[in-house]
């Protein structure tokens, strides 16, 4: 019988890889309670009609990536491919909105049907920061100042580059758009495939075009920058005055966009040269017409995600995973004969009195020297012993499995005082 497999760019996170990302969910995690941004969640599975409305109907995303199916009511639902417009759906729905302000956060998974390659998947996961209510440009130097303080915190501050670029208003984008299209359609036949398919679609795509002829034929293209209201113009120096008296360094990428219709004003990415192509980790902008596009009062809106599969290659790829993270026990208590009532009660007090170790304990029997053979495999410092005679006696056997301490056996009592002075 064939076997049935994971299905493609759907991936499995073993034992030995998850350490590595309770590490960056909880550095992530803990920045964001020191902000006082709160958790929301939302389901994987929203109507379709979200997504077609708020990312658009002739992005790459709507047209060819999303997991869209009819459920038995027959109504059209999709995986989730990003969380913000979800996450405007819940605020919405919930009345968390209208006059309030909004500082929130969700970590989850995500569905596009992409090409796989390293870094992106078909199911990825994403830490998602969502502000509303709040108009300044104070706001967007708040997010771009918490995400730097992540990089700096997970060690790789020093392989990323942040890009900023205003995208102005909804009147100003249209007004780029149509001097875009007059230059690119002079240049038609030297444009790559997907660039001709979205001059007429989505013209700002093709300003992050990766094809290096398309490239080049941009560099004499109009500049959206030129183009900008004067109250994008306003905010945007606005933001640059404050990232420079916050000490964080920028660059202005006037060719930046974002792939999602809803994005105006800000937009900005971290990006690093250790990944390859996907070379985004952080990425995200304003969006103050998105509540409104959903049925919404018109509400300001600013926010960012977080790639976790390429933050953790990226700790990966910079060398700066910390150590100790893939140690399965700190005590391996080895319970030899008809023990295992004692053993057990015995155990549970150590998890009561010492919380944070990490104590595992031996199932399935076996003698003295597979036990401990158990324990050293487990890469536990300590194994404790425990035989009839110890349990009858109430004392318990300190091994140390790393260092040379000599053994000792001790009550109890002493034996969890000891262990805590370890710490």
């Amino acid at each position: 019988m064939k076997k049935i497999q994971a299905i493609r760019g759907m991936n499995d996170l073993l034992p030995a890889d998850s350490p590595l990302w309770q590490y960056v969910e909880s550095v992530v995690t803990d920045i964001l309670a020191r902000y006082a941004y709160q958790e929301i969640r939302f389901p994987i599975v929203e109507s379709t009609e979200l997504f077609k409305r708020s990312i658009g109907e002739v992005t790459d995303i709507v047209e060819k990536e999303m997991y869209t199916f009819d459920d038995r009511n027959g109504d059209s639902l999709t995986l989730r491919p990003e969380g913000t417009a979800c996450c405007v759906r819940a605020c919405e729905e919930n009345g968390l909105l209208y006059n309030q302000t909004q500082r929130l956060w969700y970590m989850g998974p995500m569905f596009r049907h992409e090409r796989p390659q390293k870094g992106r998947y078909r199911q990825f996961h994403q830490i998602g920061v969502e502000t509303f209510g709040i108009q300044g440009p104070d706001i967007d130097a708040e997010v771009l100042v918490l995400s730097a303080r992540i990089l700096r915190e997970l060690g790789v501050a020093e392989h990323v580059r942040l890009q900023i670029n205003s995208l102005g208003s909804t009147e100003a984008r249209a007004a780029y758009k149509h001097a875009l299209v007059s230059y690119l359609s002079q240049v038609k036949d030297q444009l790559d495939e997907d660039s001709k398919r979205r001059l007429e679609s989505n013209p700002l795509r093709i300003l992050d075009s990766k094809d290096a002829n398309t490239q080049t034929l941009l560099n004499a293209a109009p500049v959206l920058l030129d183009y900008l209201d004067d109250a994008s113009r306003e905010h945007f120096e606005g933001l640059k005055a404050l990232l420079d008296a916050a000490g964080i360094r920028y660059e202005v990428n006037p060719r930046l966009v974002r792939g999602l219709d809803y994005y105006g004003k800000t937009a900005f990415e971290w990006v690093t040269d250790k990944l390859g192509s996907q070379s985004t980790v952080c990425a995200g902008g304003r969006y103050d017409g998105l509540v409104e596009q959903l049925g919404g009062k018109s509400t300001p809106a600013v926010g960012f995600g977080i790639g976790l599969e390429r933050l953790v290659l990226l700790l990966q790829a910079a060398e700066v995973v910390p150590e100790g993270l893939d140690q399965q026990a700190d005590i391996y208590l080895a319970a030899v004969g008809n023990v295992q009532s004692a053993a057990m009660k015995l155990a549970e007090r150590i998890r009561d009195e010492i919380p944070f170790v990490r104590l595992l304990v031996n199932c399935g029997g076996g003698n003295f020297k597979s036990q401990l053979k158990r324990a050293d495999k487990s890469g536990a410092e300590i194994a404790l012993i425990l035989g009839e005679d110890e349990a009858h006696a109430g004392k318990v056997s300190i091994k140390f499995l790393r260092d040379e301490i000599e053994q000792q056996t001790l009550a109890f009592d002493e034996a969890i005082a000891y262990l805590q002075s370890l710490e």
